[in-house]
């Protein structure tokens, strides 16, 4: 299938390659949709098999991003970039400040931050060359990875699905399988074990293994079979697709949600899947929104309290979503997107629907033409 024909499927924008020669950078920029606001999205940094794992990839991570912002209640629209190669042997200032070129070439257009694989070093690079990036170091006027922040909104996305799904207000006697343990799934399971979950994790890494078991208690079970623990609640924290054709019919926890990123391999399929099974699957792009609001309220001047304000909203939007899922009869990624795209509309027809929550923060349609006018 050509690039257009994809773009015309998912409604893509924009979507531009480069290559830089001089330091090796070959990187993909893929914007969705910019009706509430500049795209703002990670850059990964993966040794994809093939150029067409990377297109797929970034095009669905950015409408994923488009549906995360707005509802999220952001005034921003989706974008993503990935970056083709090995990250342990090709990273460089030299490597970071040619994508930086390539970021600015959008004119604000698109806005970058850390995702997998990159750090708030590699933001620092990056900013040397544009202002166009977000998750850059305190040194350098960032507010740092926005990890932790993700972690908490899946922590209390999880507490609002415990509270619908058994209506109890903690996770005491509950068991949560944690799939990947890195920044966001290490926290992850300190906030589960301060509220007395009953732990079982995988990862690759043995040595964070180790540490979180002796730390919290927690139960080690191997990457390939963590899905299926006898548990309550299913965390995937790592790569997506996790929840497919052949792991689904395993899982025997009744609740999935967690902080990885496009977790569902066919969402109309697999989203079926879950629910024929009788498990509550909480959309992903609902549960991982406390990185982007991080990093949105560092372009507005971040405060902590505002954000963590920002991020207890998220439970209110599950809310939300769970009423529309049984009103309607709809699987919970089917009201998610609906009611995402609801507020999309709105701002398409002039009327954008966050103007009352951010004053004079809120973006015109063109923020991009003025945000940074001075350092562009």
């Amino acid at each position: 299938m050509s690039l257009l024909s994809k773009m015309s499927i998912w409604q893509h924008e924009q979507v531009l390659y480069n290559f830089d020669e001089r330091s090796g950078c070959r990187a993909i920029i893929a914007i969705h949709n910019t009706a509430l606001g500049p795209a703002l999205g990670g850059c990964r940094f993966v040794d994809y098999a093939h150029e067409e794992a990377a297109l797929d990839d970034v095009l669905r991570l950015s409408r994923g991003m488009t549906y995360k912002a707005a509802l999220a209640r952001l005034p921003l629209g989706g974008g993503k970039s990935v970056i083709i190669g090995d990250h342990q042997h090709l990273r460089s200032r030299e490597f970071f400040r040619a994508f930086g070129s390539f970021v600015h070439s959008f004119g604000g257009r698109y806005i970058t931050s850390v995702d997998m694989n990159t750090t708030e070093k590699d933001m620092d690079w990056v900013k040397e060359v544009t202002p166009y990036v977000t998750a850059s170091s305190q040194c350098m006027g960032g507010a740092g990875n926005p990890s932790l922040t993700t972690a908490l909104g899946v922590f209390q996305g999880l507490k609002e699905a415990v509270r619908h799904l058994w209506q109890q207000e903690d996770f005491q006697g509950l068991r949560v399988a944690v799939q990947g343990v890195g920044a966001v799934g290490a926290e992850l399971c300190r906030l589960l074990a301060e509220h007395h979950a009953q732990l079982h994790i995988a990862d690759v890494r043995p040595e964070r293994l180790k540490y979180l078991a002796q730390r919290y208690g927690a139960t080690i079970t191997s990457p390939q079979q963590i899905h299926q623990a006898d548990v309550d609640i299913f965390a995937p924290c790592a790569f997506g697709g996790s929840l497919n054709e052949r792991s689904i019919p395993q899982i025997k926890a009744r609740l999935v949600g967690g902080g990885a990123n496009n977790q569902l391999a066919e969402e109309d399929s697999d989203g079926k899947r879950l629910a024929d099974a009788g498990i509550l699957y909480c959309p992903d792009y609902v549960m991982n929104a406390g990185g982007l609001i991080h990093v949105y309220h560092e372009l507005i001047g971040y405060q902590s309290q505002a954000v963590e304000a920002h991020v207890a909203r998220i439970p209110e939007t599950l809310q939300a979503i769970f009423a529309k899922m049984e009103q309607e009869k709809l699987l919970p990624q089917e009201a998610s997107n609906r009611v995402a795209q609801e507020f999309i509309a709105q701002a398409s027809a002039g009327q954008h629907p966050f103007h009352h929550m951010y004053g004079a923060h809120s973006w015109s349609k063109k923020p991009y033409e003025q945000q940074w006018s001075q350092s562009s």
